[in-house]
Formats: structure tokens, C-alpha cells, sequence
């Protein structure tokens, strides 16, 4: 056993899925790298998914967010054995994307997480319109169960008073395969006790430090291709605001491909409308009434697409050429859902090949930063720790470019967004006109 000066930050990782699907076992976030090249102790759980992670019932004690349970009981295991691993239960960075953003969201405002983290990195949480709203504004469990419980209870023929003791002794594989399936967090009063996290200040959030942001085209896997080039039938077939036709805000471009130029808005809007604008808006409202430690906020401007989860093929993947048969990520293409996760946790290398001279080195400063944010709560690597373990491609990268700053008062309306690229940057927060024409400004939450 390690003794407590020896004790290395613990990076608790929950993986997303649409709280239907997914693994803590998923090669793309084995944290072996991570763990290695970060001096971190690397943890990855699972979750009870679907209906019987997230049914709640009408009978007072059927109260749902079972597979948020789990995770509570995931970090009580990790706070009590630990140290067994060589990690610090003092300091672990719970982190999560896309519905694991949204769990570590939650529990953010959740009564029985309280003292159990010191830092949250929700990567690309789903928060706004459409399918996206659901992951940061909570049903009631008698929504829930008008919504979905009652066509679950109706398909097994499970309705009646012993309606739960019929489902457990259902066919679990038939039960989270119905046409229907719970996937929802509810208020349920101990594990969540707001509709929403209050970010005006009005209750409890967790203090603590924080990193979040989205990829820049998120909403760019989240909706289908169209099926022409009409912009309006474009929007209308993904049920996206109308009044965008003829906006001077969402100009389409015009290419070669006008499916394509339809494509380009679409899928700009719905990054918008279900992760920018309203992530945009947490580190806004957090700051200005002052809810955590820190905040650090990104957007990824590189991505390597997972393969097995690429819809909209080839959209979201860099252009092939004769000169680079795997890709070309130095050409326009749709940085989208997901596409950061080999970078963050460096599998990379065992999974895909590198398209181009950057893939590695950028890697490295992703895993780099992520890391040190786990260390120090600061995503800007300490000069001297790079030295001393001899990465030098990443020292010499961060000593040449400007730092990765804060989100604060005084950088609020200026440079709160780091653009994350081989060569990142600092600037205002993206789309900002386009948010408040959407109905999402920065002030949203109060």
C-alpha cells in the first residue's frame, strides 16, 4: 500500500450511451495510457442501463435513478479501497460524456455525492431542445411514468399492483429490448431533488473545480442527412426552428453538394439548440454566481471518429486522399459526438492508425492536459513535471502557446473558450448570436 504522500488523483470515469447502452469495459477508454503517462490512477464503472436502470414506478418506493445509485456506490467503493490502488480518495475528478456529462451533471446537485469528488469533467452534455433536453431538465416520476412506464407495464402485462414483481421476474434481455424502455433521471427526491441544476444560485451545487465543453459539431451525429437540397425541408424532417431559413445568422454555404450546404445548417443548428449554447451557458451562470472552485471550458476543433458509432458516414470523418489513405484532419470535415474520447484517454495507438504528423502529438497534449487537470485542477501541464518525465514534444508545444485561462469574471465576456487543435487558442464563446436567436442566450439559467 502506498503511503499518503505517494497517493495519485483518481480520474472516475462514467461512460455514456444514452443511459441505454455502453461499457466501462470499452477498449476506447481503457486507462492504461492515461494512467501511465498522467500519474493517475485511472477508474472506469458500469451502471444498471435502460428500464432496469431507470424504471420508477407510481408505489411511493419504485423511485428510479437506480443506475445513478450505482454510481454513488461506485465512488463510496473507490473513497473506502482506493488507496489499495495507490490512488488519493481526497482527490478524485469524476468524469463522463454524453449521458455519463449528464450523470456527472447530476450529481453535481445530488444530496449523497456531496464530499465524494473534488473536481467534474462533463464532456459534451446534452442540455436544450429535442432529444437532449431530458439529460439536464428532469421528469417527475409521474411524467416519467405517463411517458414511458405505462406502455413498458402495458407491453409486458405487467399492470396491476404487484406491477413490480411481474417486471422482475420478466426476461431482462426482453425487458430493456421493449419498443419502449426507461432511460430517463427523475426528481426523485434523494438522489435528485431539483427538475434542474440550480445555476441561478437558488440551491445546492456542489463546490467544486470543473472542466466541461462540447465537440464543435455534436449535433452533427445527433440528426439524420438530408434528403435533399431544400433547406426547409431540411429542418422540417428533423423538426428544427423554421425561422432559420433566410437568417442571416445560419447562411448556408454553397458547394458542390447542396445536401451537403443543407447538412452544414442543420447540423449547426442542432449543435446549438441541444449542447453549445446551453453548456455555454452553465459556465456562464456558474460564474457569475460563483458555484465552484474553477472552470476550464473547451471546444474540440479535432476529432478521430469512432468507426462503430459514425452516423452520417462520411460526414464526421477527415477527407481521404491519395496522400492520406486514413485521412486528412488538416481538411473540412464535422468534428462530431464522441470524436474526442481517443484522444482523452490516449487509445489511440491501439485502435486506429494516425492519419497525419499531428494525430500523436495532439493526442499526447490531450491526455496531458486532461491528466494534469486531474493532478492540480489546472488543464495547463506544469513545465517541470513534462521535463521530468521527458515529454518533451508536449513541454515544447504548451511553452510556445498561449495558456489555457479560466473561466472568470474578468475573462467571462472576452476569453472563456479554449478552441482545442493542435494549435489551441482563447476566444469568446462560440455562436453567441445564434444562441440568443434560439432562445438560449448565455443568461438562461439566471
Amino acid at each position: 500500500m502506498a503511503s499518503a504522500e505517494a497517493l495519485k488523483p483518481v480520474l472516475f470515469f462514467i461512460h455514456g450511451g444514452s443511459f441505454t447502452q455502453g461499457t466501462g469495459a470499452d477498449p476506447m477508454f481503457d486507462g492504461g495510457n492515461m494512467a501511465s503517462r498522467g500519474d493517475v490512477v485511472v477508474v472506469t464503472i458500469n451502471y444498471r442501463l435502460s428500464t432496469i436502470g431507470f424504471l420508477a414506478l407510481s408505489d411511493g418506493t419504485t423511485n428510479g435513478n437506480f443506475g445513478l445509485a450505482d454510481q454513488v456506490a461506485a465512488l463510496d467503493w473507490v473513497q473506502e479501497h482506493i488507496v489499495a490502488f495507490g490512488g488519493d480518495p481526497s482527490r478524485i475528478t469524476i468524469s463522463g460524456q454524453s449521458a455519463g456529462a449528464a450523470s456527472v451533471r447530476a450529481l453535481l446537485g445530488s444530496p449523497p455525492a456531496i464530499g465524494k469528488f473534488a473536481g467534474a469533467v462533463p464532456q459534451s452534455n446534452l442540455a436544450g431542445a429535442d432529444y437532449a433536453t431530458t439529460y439536464s431538465l428532469y421528469y417527475t416520476i409521474p411524467e416519467e411514468v405517463k411517458l414511458v412506464v405505462e406502455p413498458i407495464l402495458n407491453e409486458t402485462g405487467c399492470q396491476g399492483a404487484n406491477a413490480l414483481e411481474c417486471l422482475r421476474a420478466y426476461d431482462a434481455y426482453a425487458l430493456v429490448n421493449l419498443t419502449t424502455v426507461a432511460r430517463f433521471i427523475v426528481t426523485d427526491g434523494t438522489y435528485v431533488t431539483s427538475t434542474e441544476l440550480p445555476l441561478n444560485g437558488s440551491g445546492h451545487v456542489v463546490r467544486v473545480h470543473t472542466m466541461m465543453g462540447y465537440m464543435r459539431d455534436d449535433g452533427a451525429a445527433a440528426i439524420g442527412y438530408p434528403t435533399s437540397g431544400n433547406l426547409t425541408a431540411g429542418l422540417l424532417e428533423q423538426e428544427l426552428p423554421i425561422d432559420v431559413v433566410n437568417n442571416t445568422l445560419f447562411v448556408p454555404p454553397t458547394g458542390e453538394n447542396a445536401t451537403l450546404d443543407v447538412f452544414n445548417v442543420t447540423a449547426r443548428v442542432a449543435t446549438d439548440m441541444e449542447f453549445r449554447c446551453l453548456d455555454q451557458a452553465t459556465a456562464y451562470s456558474a460564474v457569475q454566481h460563483d458555484l465552484f472552485e474553477s472552470i476550464w471550458f473547451y471546444q474540440f476543433n479535432r476529432s478521430y471518429q469512432d468507426p462503430a458509432v459514425d452516423p452520417n458516414y462520411p460526414v464526421c470523418d477527415a477527407p481521404v486522399d491519395a496522400t492520406h489513405p486514413y485521412g486528412d484532419p488538416s481538411r473540412g470535415y464535422f468534428k462530431c459526438h464522441l470524436g474526442e474520447m481517443y484522444y482523452v484517454f490516449g487509445t489511440l495507438p491501439s485502435t486506429l492508425p494516425y492519419r497525419d504528423s499531428e494525430d500523436l502529438p495532439f493526442t499526447q497534449l490531450t491526455v496531458d492536459a486532461w491528466s494534469s487537470f486531474t493532478r492540480t485542477y489546472n488543464p495547463n501541464p506544469d513545465p517541470a513535471f513534462l521535463l521530468a518525465r521527458g515529454y518533451n514534444g508536449t513541454f515544447a508545444h504548451v511553452t510556445h502557446q498561449e495558456p489555457w485561462l479560466p473561466v472568470t469574471a474578468e475573462t467571462l465576456r472576452t476569453t472563456p473558450l479554449r478552441t482545442l487543435q493542435f494549435d489551441s487558442f482563447m476566444g469568446e464563446f462560440a455562436e453567441q448570436e445564434q444562441c440568443d436567436f434560439l432562445g438560449y442566450p448565455l443568461d438562461y439559467f439566471g
